[in-house]
């Protein structure tokens, strides 16, 4: 699909409007890399699995588990301002009913199929109710909202046993890829506090990355999982379309976007991925096979370096592109397999697909919601270009991304032609990935073109996060699998890719370069 002259000259503009915006970014000297301590309690390094054994073994109380998680996050949170209110003093109460629980004498196997995740402590992204905390989704408006209810996810985590911390941070409305917001402030990466965490589950990233959690909440319609899993070092898992709920998070997605929206695990360890997956999927998880036993060496890879040369997104930075190249090189020299290098024409316009598909009408012709209308919830109206006006001169209760995201959206409403051709390149894209794909097949692919860039840059380069979002409107399963550190010391990674409900693919792959790269490594880190 060629490019009019209008959108060329449009991306050409772009372009030198992001090159001059990092220019003037660059002015400002940056200060010294700057890294959270390492944990020094041992028990904050270990994954939620061996936690929960721990602990039904009578190895450790659930009230030492929980107090070292708070006095990790008392240590650290006030530098990455990731958990924006914490529920302490109620996980202490839920911490002893768990030893009471335990001092009872219930069989070990008892206990794990019934409360499988007993005792672990976890943390939840704001947009998601959890029962007497805020969910403002970092709306000003909405700064007074106390949930009275749990989200669908957050109450079959507790009933598996999960201790609920807090909830953490995210972008206005969940629409952009950093973290910040008028009601909560900036998240910063514990790698590097003057780097972005992404968005919008940016706190969950950082939180996770920092030792203050061990498995957390997320929620994903553009790679708001996979983008802060990715520049925290962590793992995250967009599962397959339909398969876990999304019940009880703002704002929640209507129209053809219930079909682009999921919630999904976001953990320290690969290995908490599957059964924090199995808990919050409930029934849903029948649609996946979690059971099959997974051959790596019958694994049919496939390899893209990049989209193919999108001229809206930044190209691939050279230390992602050599992170790539050793797995492949790993997986054929270990494994004995062939990883099979593709170039899939249409993912070159992954930005352009991913917004005519989100502002198209569903089956039933019902639009999709504006973005406008989600700003004056609980509030007055807001008209896009005053808030503009407004923010020019520090009055505005709105950031910067969400008021552009106001103005451009009805931009995509005045081409209804282009967008009907990009929608069904979308349907031929999906096609032409599930039959690449197939009962056997992963694809290894960029999770972002940028390593972790400085805060406020993603506001000169706004359209790299198509490197996750194309995948959200094909409804395929997606892992981010870290993959060490950058010669800076930021996190590296990689997306695994499987065709839908195939799930148990990319899991099955994450675990293995796990153990292969190393997983998560200790910000702070001598």
């Amino acid at each position: 699909m060629a490019l009019s002259r209008a959108e060329r000259c449009l991306a050409l503009l772009l372009r030198l409007l992001s090159r001059a915006c990092l220019a003037l970014l660059g002015l400002v000297t940056p200060a010294p890399p700057r890294a959270v301590p390492p944990p020094r309690r041992p028990l904050l390094l270990l994954p939620a699995r061996q936690l929960a054994a721990r602990l039904r073994a009578r190895q450790v109380t659930c009230v030492e588990v929980v107090e070292a998680y708070v006095e990790r996050i008392k240590e650290v949170n006030p530098l990455i301002n990731a958990v924006v209110k914490d529920r302490f003093e109620e996980a202490l109460q839920e911490a002893r009913q768990v030893d009471k629980l335990l001092s009872e004498g219930l069989g070990d196997d008892y206990l794990e199929e019934k409360f499988p995740l007993l005792g672990v402590p976890i943390t939840v992204k704001e947009a998601f109710s959890l029962h007497g905390m805020p969910n403002t989704s970092g709306l000003v408006n909405r700064r007074n909202v106390i949930a009275t209810s749990d989200a669908t996810v957050v109450s079959r985590l507790k009933q598996a046993g999960a201790i609920p911390l807090g909830v953490t941070n995210c972008s206005e409305l969940c629409m952009w890829y950093e973290s910040s917001n008028k009601v909560y402030g900036r998240t910063n990466n514990p790698y590097d506090l003057q780097r972005i965490v992404g968005g919008s589950s940016g706190g969950e990233g950082s939180v996770l990355a920092a030792a203050c959690s061990v498995i957390g909440v997320g929620s994903d319609i553009g790679g708001s999982i996979r983008m802060p899993a990715f520049f925290n070092g962590v793992f995250g898992h967009k599962p397959t379309t339909g398969v876990v709920p999304n019940d009880g998070q703002f704002p929640d997605a209507r129209g053809v976007r219930t079909s682009f929206l999921c919630t999904g695990p976001m953990c320290r360890y690969a290995e908490d991925l599957e059964p924090m997956l199995r808990v919050m999927a409930g029934p849903g998880v029948n649609k996946l096979k979690l059971n099959e036993k997974v051959s790596l060496e019958k694994i049919k890879f496939h390899c893209m370096d990049h989209d193919g040369g999108s001229i809206f997104v930044s190209p691939v930075d050279k230390e992602i592109l050599q992170a790539q190249k050793k797995v492949v090189e790993h997986l054929e020299g270990k494994l004995g397999v062939q990883v099979r290098r593709v170039a899939i024409h249409k993912m070159k316009y992954s930005f352009q697909i991913w917004s005519a598909m989100m502002s198209s009408k569903d089956s039933d012709g019902q639009e999709a919601q504006l973005f406008t209308d989600l700003l004056g919830d609980h509030g007055k109206p807001v008209w896009p270009l005053w808030e503009l006006m407004k923010w020019l001169v520090g009055m505005s209760s709105h950031t910067l991304p969400a008021i552009a995201l106001g103005l451009t959206e009805r931009l995509m409403k005045l081409n209804p032609g282009g967008n009907a051709k990009l929608v069904s390149m979308g349907k031929s894209l999906q096609e032409e990935m599930e039959a690449l794909l197939g009962p056997d097949g992963v694809l290894l692919y960029p999770s972002h073109p940028t390593i972790a860039p400085r805060h406020h840059s993603p506001i000169c380069m706004p359209f790299n996060f198509a490197y996750t979002a194309i995948f959200n409107v094909l409804g395929l399963p997606v892992t981010q699998c870290p993959l060490g550190l950058s010669s800076e010391g930021l996190p590296l990674g990689i997306q695994l890719v499987a065709a839908s409900y195939n799930d148990h693919l990319t899991l099955a792959v994450a675990r293995y370069l796990e153990k292969a790269f190393g997983g998560w490594v200790l910000p702070g880190k001598v």
